[in-house]
């Protein structure tokens, strides 16, 4: 992962976006700390696959015997 100033990184953006559409990941600095990272996105195979993936990490969840509505009034006291 190559590293660069926040100022290259604002001057030479244009450029940093072609290399991580690439592929590569880079990481911006600013006085020597790193402060972000510009990573290629993964995209998704489609929206059904996401939703399932968010039902699967739901399983287990609860929210108690409490109807929506009562939460709902719970939290304007």
């Amino acid at each position: 992962m190559e590293t660069v100033g926040a100022y290259e990184a604002k001057t030479h953006l244009a450029r940093l976006l072609q290399r991580v559409e690439a592929g590569e990941s880079v990481a911006i600095t600013r006085h020597g700390r790193e402060i972000a990272r510009l990573v290629p996105v993964q995209h998704r195979a489609d929206a059904a696959t996401a939703v399932a993936e968010l039902r699967i990490a739901r399983t287990g969840i609860r929210r108690g015997e409490a109807s929506i509505r009562e939460l709902i009034n719970e939290g304007r006291r």
